[in-house]
């Protein structure tokens, strides 16, 4: 395999499993106070602009990598709004 690739399939799988450790904690704590909903929707689109780079490239590691990671912000997403405390006034 040519060094390039494996650069590129190392950095696609650090950067995809980047936010893990928010979601275990995220799962742990069941706590959400310092999620930033639009840095995490400003990555949603970056996320999204970068599948459909891969998708026009045919670029696999590129499109694998960032779903990976798209997956795992939707997940971190959905487990902070119902980690939310409610306040009632």
């Amino acid at each position: 395999m040519e060094t390039d690739k494996i650069i590129g399939i190392i950095a696609s799988v650090a950067t995809a499993v980047s936010l893990l450790p928010q979601l275990i904690k995220l799962l742990k704590e069941k706590k959400s106070d310092n999620i930033s909903y639009g840095m995490i929707s400003i990555l949603f689109v970056g996320l999204i602009l970068w599948i459909t780079y891969g998708v026009m490239k045919e670029d696999w590691i590129i499109v694998i990598s960032n779903s990976v990671s798209l997956l795992l912000n939707i997940l971190i997403v959905i487990f902070s709004i119902k980690y939310t405390k409610k306040t009632f006034v």
